[in-house]
């Protein structure tokens, strides 16, 4: 069993930067791939980008690619997201989520513990 906490959220303007922890419980959290994804009101949840377990592989959306980047501290049993260049259309609850396999993927389904969330609002 894996217990995820995101933090970091918030409001920022355009072209702001904001970066997300998420924080693991367990002692295996080394062993698991981890994604964010993001849900905006109206819209499906969708990826964001995706980290393997030892953190040399990394995958992005099209729509963040260049701006946000994905990382992990396993000794941290954290997982972060650095969100540069902010746009309104980033706006949206994010979540971050812990697969049972070493590689990232990007369907919802792959994916077997998920956080609450954090808001991102980005103001134009």
């Amino acid at each position: 069993q894996v217990q995820l906490a995101e933090s970091g959220g918030g409001l920022v303007q355009a072209g702001g930067s904001l970066r997300l922890s998420c924080a693991a419980s367990g002692r295996t959290f080394s062993s698991y791939a981890m994604g964010w994804f993001r849900q905006a009101p109206g819209n499906e949840r969708e990826f964001v980008a995706a980290i393997d377990w030892r953190g040399s592989s990394t995958y992005y959306a099209d729509s963040v690619k260049g701006r946000f980047t994905i990382s992990r501290d396993n000794a941290k049993n954290t997982v972060y997201l650095q969100m540069n260049s902010l746009k309104p259309e980033d706006t949206a609850v994010y979540y971050c989520a812990a697969r049972a396999g070493k590689y990232g993927r990007r369907l919802e389904r792959e994916y077997d513990y998920w956080g609450q969330g954090t808001q991102v609002t980005v103001s134009s």
